[in-house]
């Protein structure tokens, strides 16, 4: 493997020693790998001005074509490598306004970062940071100062739109809402939240049942996503495709795709639980029953199904992930998953539709072409099973039966969306066998359908790994002979500034 920086790729070749070079820069690299395959207009470039120098949202009929050309190239490829920012990097300080936390330690690793021979630096942009206080109010000062650190340090960025809460899942090292004003509609409407059958609900994320419905101060929920991303694209145009490389849009909690079926930090679900189906905000059910009334079975719409466990449940034992006159295989079951996940897809194509719009002019010119992305969450635990029940509570209409990712990538191939997922690192023979796990079989279905549908793969580790199998793990995901390239981004700088 070379490495060379200003672009810094990783070259990867039959002889390549990638955990050799990923262990010269692991001390400054902790957590989370995000690999993402790289094309840029149908051929690999000996020499680019950035990643993103001309990359495009391509139509169909070109993908098609540029793929083959991808597949025959094989003497030059790279693997750009990225490395996350922490999810305690921001700190509120005495007035209770955000800033950037231990900003001198911050400078000195992402000198020492540009030394090693990483390319760039993935950042979430929080919607509660920005829009924190009033509606239409955006501070991007503190971002401005990040990003010029990141900038004047000589390395690239991928940033992520963020619209869900980290607060529960920070592992109390801090966190950060949803925007205050949107916690005081909340406080009054937890419907806006979405709920699970006991009526628990948290605040990680806006129900897409308020999508279309003007509850936010005027504004839909989409109507805010919009406003957000297009300030952001106001404000940051001079970054775009020069220091700005790809753009992921957040679409439910942690950034993903998915129901928050498996909450986690709040008590409620423990790995390997099933999780719930969360569809009982009154938005979701005024919805679910106008849906059974089309479907001629209005008793359909009074609730999800009732004989599906709890949280923390295994398949075995709950009827409806079972085979049975009441299973996922009845007419209502199909009824139902259809609904729950179609309204899933609708909010990712919604979501999309308007960051492609916003992003086609850049898209236009070779010089700010920039690459979308959308996060899908790994649920790879009873992916064993028939019925593979934490993935349906999630909203992936996914079983032994069904490819349900299939639609999900077909959303994004439509906008021109990367599709990011988790598990780069896991292998099967290191998960519980009791609980029927398959990280490599989820993985291998996430390549298929993105190779079916034209649509560039991105990857993460899941766990906090750096040892040697692990990485030749990544390595192998990353990269063989017989796949197109990949870049690696590396999550995060904790240790350093800790």
């Amino acid at each position: 493997m070379a490495c060379k920086c200003g672009g810094y790729y990783y070259t990867l070749n039959a002889k390549a020693s990638f955990d050799r070079d990923l262990t010269k820069t692991r001390k400054f690299l902790l957590r989370n790998v995000s690999v993402i395959r790289m094309f840029t207009s149908g051929f690999f470039r000996s020499k680019w001005r950035s990643i993103a120098g001309k990359r495009r949202i391509l139509s169909m009929d070109a993908r098609e074509k540029s793929r083959s050309t991808i597949l025959e190239s094989s003497k030059d490829k790279r693997v750009p490598i990225f490395v996350m920012m922490p999810v305690d990097i921001f700190t509120l300080d005495a007035s209770g306004c955000p800033r950037i936390r231990k900003l001198k330690a911050l400078t000195v690793s992402l000198k020492a970062l540009k030394l090693a021979g990483v390319h760039g630096i993935g950042v979430e942009v929080w919607w509660g940071i920005v829009e924190r206080f009033s509606p239409f109010e955006y501070d991007w000062s503190l971002y401005e100062e990040l990003f010029k650190l990141v900038s004047d340090s000589g390395l690239k960025l991928h940033v992520a739109l963020s619209f869900h809460s980290n607060i529960h899942s920070s592992n109390g090292k801090g966190g950060v809402s949803l925007p205050l004003w949107i916690l005081e509609i909340g406080d009054v409407n937890k419907d806006i939240y979405y709920r699970d059958q006991h009526g628990f609900s948290n605040n990680d994320y806006l129900t897409l049942g308020v999508d279309h419905i003007p509850l936010l101060s005027g504004r839909t929920a989409l109507q805010c996503y919009e406003d957000f991303m297009l300030s952001f694209v106001n404000k940051f145009e001079p970054f775009i495709g020069s220091v700005i490389e790809e753009i992921s849009i957040g679409l439910g909690p942690s950034g993903e795709l998915r129901y928050p079926a498996h909450p986690f930090g709040d008590g409620r679900w423990k790995f390997p639980g099933i999780g719930e189906f969360q569809c009982y905000d009154k938005y979701m059910m005024e919805d679910l029953k106008m849906a059974a009334c089309r479907e001629g079975k209005p008793q359909w719409g009074d609730k999800g199904p009732q004989n599906a466990g709890c949280y923390n449940s295994v398949p075995s034992g709950v009827p409806f992930f079972e085979e049975g006159k009441e299973s996922f295989l009845s007419d209502y079951g199909r009824f139902f998953l259809e609904w729950y996940s179609g309204r899933l897809i609708c909010h990712a194509d919604a979501i999309l539709a308007k960051a492609a719009k916003i992003l086609k002019k850049y898209q236009e010119n070779e010089q700010t072409s920039v690459m979308l992305a959308a996060k899908i969450g790994g649920i790879y635990w009873w992916y064993q099973t028939l019925s593979h029940p934490a993935e349906l509570t999630a909203g992936y209409y996914n079983t032994a039966l069904r490819d349900g990712y299939d639609p999900v990538v077909s959303v994004l191939s439509r906008h021109g969306a990367a599709l990011h997922i988790p598990c780069l690192e896991m292998m099967d023979s290191e998960t519980p066998p009791t609980y029927l796990c398959s990280p490599e079989g989820l993985l291998k279905q996430m390549q298929s359908v993105s190779k079916k549908r034209i649509v560039n793969l991105i990857g993460r580790n899941t766990t906090e790994r750096l040892d040697k199998t692990g990485l030749w793990k990544i390595r192998s995901n990353c990269y063989n002979p017989q796949a197109e390239v990949m870049n690696a981004t590396y999550d995060s700088l904790n240790h350093v500034l800790t």
